[in-house]
C-alpha cells in the first residue's frame, strides 16, 4: 500500500553539535513539543551515473523515525517535493512500482545502492493554540558512506524546517530568523548530494559550445529567449513523466500540452534553431503527442457524454443509454492507457528524451540567434498570426459541412501555435506580447470548444447506430447529436466574432 505526501522544507548548514534553534516566537506559533530524538538509517539508490540525483530525485530505503519505508521524492516546484512512500518490506531490491515510476529518469539503467547515511536527529514541533502541528524543526548530525568503487566517508550537521500544517509564510519567517541567527541555506537539496560532494550546477553553467546560457551582456538574444522556453518545458516534460505513470489526475493532459508546446516552439522559431536540425525531433514529438492525445481524448469524451446525459430530462433518456456510453469508452480508455505506458517504456521515447537533452546542451543555433530578441522574435510571432488569420478567413468562406469544420480545426491549430509563440517571447518582449498571447488563447479556446462539439457529435451518431442495431431506442443519442450540432454552429459564429473584435497586434512596438 503506497502513500503520497507533499513536503515543503528548507535546509541549512550548521556547525557540529548544533541544537534545535528556538523558533517558538514565530507568527501563529503558540508553543512547542519535544525535543524528540530519532535515529535514522537510510540507503540511497541511483544509477551508476547518478541520473536521479542530477534531476533532483531521491530514492531511499530508511529505517527508524516516524515513517520507515521506501521513499521516492520528486520535485514539485520551489521548496516542495512530492513523496511516494511504500512499506519497508524484507528485501533491499527497489520495489517494482518505484522503479517503474522513475524509468523516465533512469531510461533503463539499473538502480543500485550508492550511499548509506546515518542521522541522529533532534526534532521540535511548532504548534498553534489548538495543539495542531505547524512545522517541525530538526537538528541533524549526519554520517555518510558512499558505496561505489571509491568509498568516501563524511560527517556534517544541518538544520531542517519542514511545514506540517502551517502556511508558507511561517517558513518564510523561520528562514529570516535562522539567517539572523547565522545559519545559511544549504546549497544542496538532499543529504545524498552532500555525501557525494555534488552541487547542482548554476543556470549560467556553459554547455560544450558555450551556448547554454547568456552569451553577452545587455538585452537578451533571440536564442536566449527561445532556449529558455524550451528548457522550461523540457524540464516540465521530465517532471510529468512519473505522474503519468502513476495515473495522477490531469497528468496525461499536461504532458500532452507540454509536448505540443515543445513541438510548436521548434516549428515557430525555425530561423533561430534551424528546422534542418530538428526535423526528426518534430516527428517524434508529434508521435508522443498523438499517443497522449488518444488517452486524453477518450477521457474527455467519456466525461462529456456522461455529463450531457445527466442534463437531459429523465423522461427523454430512453433505453440503456448510460450503460452504452460506459461500455463504449471503458475498453477504449483501457487500451489508450496501456498504449501510453508502452510508449513511455519504449526505446523510441527514451531516444526522444536523449535527443531533447542533447539539443538543449548543445543547441544548433543560427547566426541570427545572437541578435537582440526585440529585433528578431516579433517577426516570428507575426508569421504565426498571419497563418492564423488566413485559416480563419478560409474557414469563414468555406461552405457549411465537413470541409468547413476541418477548416476551423486547422485554424485552431494555427491559433495554438501563435499562442505558444507569444508565450515564448513574452518574458523578453513585454506587455504587447502578453496581450497577443491572451488574444490567441481566447480564439484557440473557442475553436477548441468547436472541435470538441464536432467530435462528440460523431460519437453520438456512432452510439446511436449501435443502439439501433442492438434493438434499443436510439432517440436519446439523436437528441445528443442535435445538441452538439447546434453547439458547433454557435461556436463557429462566435469564433468569427471573437476574431473580428480582437485588435490587430502592433508587432512593430514589440521591439521598442
Amino acid at each position: 500500500m503506497s502513500a503520497t505526501v507533499y513536503e515543503t522544507e528548507m535546509k541549512y548548514e550548521a556547525p557540529p553539535g548544533t541544537t534545535v534553534p528556538p523558533l517558538d516566537s514565530l507568527p501563529s506559533v503558540a508553543g512547542t513539543a519535544g525535543p524528540q530524538e530519532q535515529l535514522l538509517e537510510a540507503e540511497y539508490y541511483d544509477t551508476d551515473d547518478m541520473r536521479l540525483m542530477r534531476d533532483g530525485v531521491t530514492l531511499r530505503r530508511r529505517r527508524g523515525g516516524s515513517d520507515p519505508g521506501w521513499h521516492l521524492k520528486l520535485p514539485a516546484g520551489g521548496s516542495t517535493r512530492r513523496e511516494i512512500q511504500l512499506p519497508l518490506g524484507r528485501g533491499r531490491q527497489v520495489p517494482a512500482r518505484l522503479a517503474g515510476l522513475v524509468r523516465g529518469y533512469t531510461r533503463g539503467e539499473a538502480l543500485r545502492p550508492v550511499a548509506r547515511i546515518s542521522t541522529r536527529r533532534q526534532v521540535v514541533t511548532l504548534i498553534d493554540n489548538a495543539g495542531t502541528s505547524l512545522a517541525e524543526i530538526a537538528a541533524d548530525d549526519v554520517s555518510a558512506q558512499t558505496l561505489g568503487e571509491e568509498t568516501m566517508i563524511s560527517q556534517w550537521a544541518e538544520v531542517e524546517v519542514e511545514l506540517t500544517g502551517g502556511r508558507p509564510r511561517l517558513l518564510k519567517a523561520a528562514d529570516a530568523q535562522l539567517r539572523r541567527d547565522g545559519l545559511q541555506p544549504s546549497a544542496r537539496a538532499a543529504k545524498l548530494e552532500r555525501a557525494l560532494g555534488w552541487s547542482a550546477p548554476g543556470d549560467s553553467r556553459p554547455a560544450a559550445n558555450g551556448r547554454s546560457g547568456r552569451r553577452h551582456a545587455g538585452p537578451a538574444s533571440a536564442g536566449d529567449v527561445v532556449l529558455a522556453y524550451l528548457r522550461e518545458h523540457a524540464a516540465r516534460l521530465k517532471s510529468l513523466d512519473p505522474l503519468v505513470r502513476a495515473d495522477e489526475p490531469d497528468a496525461v493532459h499536461q504532458m500532452r500540452v507540454t509536448t505540443r508546446r515543445l513541438r510548436s516552439t521548434l516549428q515557430s522559431f525555425g530561423k533561430i534553431i534551424p528546422r534542418s536540425g530538428t526535423a526528426e525531433m518534430l516527428t517524434e514529438l508529434k508521435w508522443l503527442g498523438g499517443v497522449l492525445g488518444e488517452a486524453r481524448d477518450a477521457e474527455v469524451l467519456a466525461s462529456r457524454l456522461a455529463h450531457n446525459l445527466r442534463t437531459i430530462p429523465a423522461e427523454l433518456v430512453l433505453g440503456p443509454a448510460e450503460a452504452r456510453v460506459q461500455g463504449h469508452f471503458a475498453p477504449i480508455q483501457a487500451a489508450a492507457r496501456a498504449n501510453v505506458l508502452t510508449a513511455l517504456d519504449s526505446a523510441r521515447y527514451f531516444a526522444l528524451r536523449d535527443a531533447l537533452d542533447e539539443l538543449l546542451a548543445d543547441p544548433p543555433l543560427s547566426a541570427g540567434a545572437d541578435r537582440p530578441a526585440g529585433r528578431v522574435l516579433p517577426a516570428a510571432a507575426r508569421r504565426t498570426y498571419r497563418r492564423t488569420r488566413r485559416r480563419i478567413r478560409h474557414a469563414g468562406r468555406t461552405p457549411p459541412g465537413r470541409d468547413q469544420e476541418s477548416a476551423y480545426h486547422e485554424a485552431r491549430k494555427a491559433a495554438k501555435r501563435a499562442r505558444y509563440a507569444g508565450e515564448a517571447v513574452s518574458p523578453a518582449l513585454g506587455q504587447d506580447a502578453r496581450r497577443f498571447t491572451k488574444q490567441m488563447k481566447k480564439i484557440q479556446s473557442v475553436l477548441g470548444d468547436h472541435q470538441d462539439a464536432v467530435v462528440a457529435r460523431g460519437v453520438d451518431r456512432e452510439l446511436g447506430i449501435g443502439a439501433h442495431l442492438a434493438g434499443e431506442n436510439a432517440f436519446t443519442f439523436g437528441l445528443l447529436y442535435e445538441r452538439e450540432d447546434q453547439r458547433a454552429a454557435r461556436l463557429r459564429a462566435k469564433a468569427q466574432r471573437t476574431w473580428k473584435r480582437a485588435p490587430q497586434p502592433q508587432f512593430g512596438r514589440w521591439s521598442s
